[in-house]
């Protein structure tokens, strides 16, 4: 596991991005409620589905420049499985 006193410097970028995501998936459940154009709505899924992966590099950049960085240093090898099965269940 990662080790909960190692500072992770992305944390504000990520909740702000998070904060983006679910704001433009409020307004495609609006879109939807006011049954608007299939089309428009899936290029709308689209970008949200595009920054959720920007976010995912972000949270992936973040833990292996803290985590594992740590996780080597110390020889937890739990940590890096960790994140092979996050990886893998992500993909």
């Amino acid at each position: 596991m990662c080790n909960k006193t190692l500072q992770h410097t992305q944390t504000k970028i990520v909740l702000n991005r998070l904060s983006r995501a679910i704001g433009h998936m409020e307004s495609i459940k609006t879109m939807v409620k006011n049954d608007r154009d299939c089309s428009e709505i899936l290029i709308q899924l689209a970008a949200v589905k595009s920054a959720i992966n920007g976010i995912a590099k972000v949270v992936l950049k973040d833990h292996i420049d803290h985590c594992i960085v740590n996780a080597i240093k110390t020889n937890d090898a739990e940590t890096i499985k960790e994140l092979q099965k996050a990886i893998d269940k992500f993909l």
